[in-house]
C-alpha cells in the first residue's frame, strides 16, 4: 500500500496535479532549465536548447508565462527585442530540475540497458 490516502493527491481538479501536468510537458524542464541563468532571448532559447521549432518553444515559453512561471519582456527598440527570464515562482523549480538531472545522470545508463534488455514499453503501459 502505499502512503497516500484515497483521493488526496492528484485529482483531476486538484492544483497539485495541473502544476505536475505542466512541468511533466516534454519541454518545460528544458525551457525551464534555459532560463536558469538569467533572460534569454527566443533565439538564444532555440540554440541552447536543440531539437525544438521555434513554434513549440513559443507555445511553451506562452504557457510558461500564462502560468506565472515565466516573465517576457519587450522592449521598444528597432529591431524589436524580446527577452525571457523565470519568475520568482519558476525560480523556485531550479533546485528539483537539478535533483531530476542528478537522476537522470546517475541512471540514465540504467534506464537504457532496461530497454535494450527487451522491455516491451507498449505493453508495460497499461
Amino acid at each position: 500500500m502505499s502512503g497516500f490516502d484515497r483521493g488526496d493527491f492528484f485529482l483531476a481538479d486538484c492544483p497539485a496535479r495541473l502544476a505536475v501536468e505542466l512541468i511533466a510537458d516534454k519541454w518545460t524542464v528544458v525551457v525551464l532549465f534555459g532560463l536558469s541563468k538569467g533572460p534569454v532571448r527566443h533565439g538564444e532559447l532555440i540554440e541552447l536548447i536543440g531539437g525544438i521549432s521555434r513554434k513549440v518553444l513559443t507555445q511553451t515559453l506562452r504557457r510558461l508565462e500564462a502560468h506565472g512561471l515565466v516573465r517576457r519582456h519587450a522592449y521598444a527598440e528597432v529591431p524589436p527585442r524580446v527577452e525571457y527570464e523565470l519568475t520568482p515562482l519558476g525560480a523556485t523549480l531550479i533546485d528539483p530540475i537539478h535533483v531530476l538531472t542528478e537522476w537522470a545522470r546517475a541512471n540514465g545508463e540504467a534506464v537504457l540497458d532496461a530497454l535494450d534488455a527487451g522491455a516491451d514499453p507498449v505493453a508495460d503501459s497499461g
